[in-house]
């Protein structure tokens, strides 16, 4: 294995050297805070949506905090991963010299939920598994050097392990981590058959800015703040015990960056956990986000949550071994559960 760069070292490349990225679902959370850092960054990007789940409003507050010229560096494409003809014509886009090499792709584009997989499993498979092939199809003729996909810690489904590591998975518990590890099996093939180098990042509850918080599938954190500050009756399924590894958006964009740039030495598809390390209860979550949110609406120090009983599909505990992620690609988290959420409230607070 080669020689690390350091992610700052790595940030301070990039902002003298232009690379061209690919971003699907750039207007979701994570894809329109991925394109907020490579565009401080003063990289190229070409990003496709079709605002399915992601927004323009996502997309209209990344140009307002990055530079007339940095902006100009983005290409947007409203179109549909499931549509073949959109993703050629994302892929052949050209650049102001007539060129349309592709350097990279973040792959992000999905329909998430596991509740939502359970109600809908068909638009899940369309959107995770037929959109996801196109893409790499699309992205294998382009002859792009690397494919970096949102994998899932759904993935690890029945197995008891804790902490989890990326060798010992068990058995799916919703069509949502069914998706995510066909995923996981293409990139595979198309590594070996094809020779694209692929990796995969299974998240592991990813929250920040940009996250919605509306909707019948918004995720925990997002509902909660947005419910706080609304003075709604909030839930917790359970008794409050299950626990997760929560991570704040900042540390995913830095495993993007850093799969794309410090993986040179990779030759096959691999995968890697993208957490902090760390693991939170509800009960402790739900205090968290509470004491967060005190200083900007003080009538909360009494506020408490309703329980109910537990939700189908869900994993009662999650916790994430990021040593391989350490060793192999020098990562670093930079925010906890509570320095990621100080922000995150901050920006809901302000946005709300």
């Amino acid at each position: 294995m080669s020689a690390l760069l350091s992610y700052e070292e790595i940030l301070q490349n990039l902002k003298n050297h232009s690379k061209t990225w690919v971003i699907t679902g750039v207007a979701g959370f994570i894809g329109s805070n991925l394109l907020e850092s490579l565009l401080r960054l003063n990289q190229r990007i070409i990003g496709i949506d079709n605002f399915l789940t992601g927004h323009q409003s996502n997309l209209n507050e990344v140009q307002s905090l990055v530079s007339e010229e940095q902006w100009a560096r983005f290409q947007f494409i409203e179109g549909d991963i499931c549509n073949i003809e959109d993703c050629s014509r994302l892929f052949n886009l050209l650049d102001e010299h007539g060129k349309n090499q592709i350097d990279y792709v973040l792959h992000h584009a999905a329909l998430g939920s596991v509740p939502r997989s359970i109600e809908d499993p068909i638009a899940t498979n369309k959107n995770n598994i037929d959109g996801f092939l196109n893409i790499l199809v699309s992205a294998r003729n382009a002859g792009v050097k690397r494919f970096i996909y949102a994998a899932s810690s759904s993935t690890y489904g029945d197995h008891p392990a804790l902490p989890k590591t990326e060798g010992r998975i068990g058995r799916p518990l919703s069509p949502y981590a069914v998706t995510k590890y066909v995923n996981e099996l293409y990139a595979d093939v198309f590594s070996r058959v094809y020779g694209l180098n692929m990796i995969g990042l299974r998240y592991f509850n990813v929250f920040g800015p940009r996250q919605d918080p509306a909707g019948a599938y918004a995720a925990v954190i997002p509902k909660w703040i947005s419910g706080m500050l609304n003075g709604e009756r909030l839930f917790i399924n359970g008794i409050g015990d299950i626990s997760r590894d929560f991570c704040y958006v900042d540390n995913v964009v830095q495993m993007n960056i850093l799969a794309a740039l410090n993986s040179n030495s990779l030759n096959e598809s691999q995968i890697f956990n993208v957490a902090v390390g760390e693991r939170t209860t509800l009960n402790s979550l739900f205090i968290i986000i509470r004491e967060a949110l005190l200083k900007y609406k003080p009538s909360l120090a009494d506020y408490a949550p309703i329980y109910r009983a537990g939700r189908v599909g869900d994993i009662h505990h999650s916790l994430a071994d990021i040593s391989k992620a350490q060793t192999w690609l020098g990562y670093a988290p930079k925010f906890t559960v509570s320095s990621g959420m100080k922000l995150v409230v901050e920006w809901y607070v302000r946005n709300t």
